[in-house]
């Protein structure tokens, strides 16, 4: 049976370097991990990212049935609510973020939330298959950055989120809670045992000096050049030189104010009893 050959429009955010895409039958779409706009100075929200998706969605006639989140990023806040919020369409995300939930309730001491994934309008299991107008999606469970990635295999293109980079970027980062990164060499694994001609779009670039931002790669172009996991390098020396990085790189600057959000499903923390909502952020939790 042929594989169904779906529509990609991807919008890069040059800022937090991350990519949405618009993924469609002519008909039907889906939105894969929206960047709602962020001024950590200032503590400004701004739709300006999630706009461009949605008038992308309006000239060319689409509905959208789904917006679908590889993982509770660390790196940006999530639009999914404004995008619901036009469109009703259904917030969805692995049922694995349940783990990643009462991780953050612990560490942030969110005491009025409930880490019982009712965020979401939809959590998917493992392996699930859903439509999105003609085509079929599949999740694909890829743990490893945190406990809770998905790839999202929909027609001959894979969504792969923060697993692989360009192959001249690497690797996702496996230094958060719950992250492990023998399990992002198994992720990646079963990446590479995809069909040859699957199409991978990336959730970052962040492009050496010269060279422009890049949404698509290919699986043999990452197993012949990924300077983390090219073909034969073994699970043990990935792990030592993962490890070896992770110490070494800064946090994130949006970590906690992109998983606070992005653990609701896009939803900001309630206003407090002055009318005004507050993030959190907690003091000497990452010791050097």
């Amino acid at each position: 049976m042929q594989t169904a050959i779906p529509q990609v429009q991807a919008f890069y955010e040059s800022i937090s370097g991350s990519y949405t895409y618009c993924v469609h039958d002519g008909r039907h779409a889906a939105v894969i991990d929206p960047v709602l706009d962020y001024d950590p100075k200032s503590g400004r929200t701004a739709h300006t990212s999630a706009q461009a998706v949605l008038t992308y969605l309006q000239h060319n006639n689409l509905q959208l049935d789904w917006i679908l989140e590889t993982h509770a990023h660390a790196d940006h806040l999530s639009a999914a609510q404004f995008l619901r919020a036009a469109s009703g369409a259904k917030v969805a995300i692995s049922r694995r973020i349940l783990g990643v939930q009462r991780t953050f309730r612990q560490l942030l001491n969110l005491q009025d939330f409930a880490a019982d994934g009712a965020d979401f309008d939809q959590l998917l299991d493992d392996d699930a298959e859903f439509a999105i107008g003609s085509l079929r999606a599949q999740v694909l469970s890829a743990p490893g950055h945190t406990q809770a990635d998905s790839v999202f295999l929909i027609g001959d293109a894979a969504f792969i989120g923060d697993t692989l980079f360009m192959p001249d970027v690497g690797s996702a980062r496996c230094d958060f809670p719950g992250g492990d990164a023998r399990r992002l060499y198994a992720s990646v694994q079963q990446i590479y045992a995809l069909p040859p001609a699957t199409r991978l779009f990336v959730c970052h670039d962040y492009p050496p000096a010269g060279r422009a931002p890049r949404c698509q790669t290919s699986i043999a172009e990452q197993r012949a050049h990924n300077i983390h996991l090219h073909a034969g390098v073994s699970e043990a020396e990935f792990v030592a030189m993962r490890e070896q990085r992770d110490k070494n790189l800064a946090a994130p600057v949006l970590l906690w104010p992109s998983v606070q959000v992005n653990i609701r499903a896009g939803h900001l923390p309630a206003p407090e009893a002055n009318g005004r909502a507050y993030l959190k952020i907690p003091l000497n939790l990452f010791h050097a």
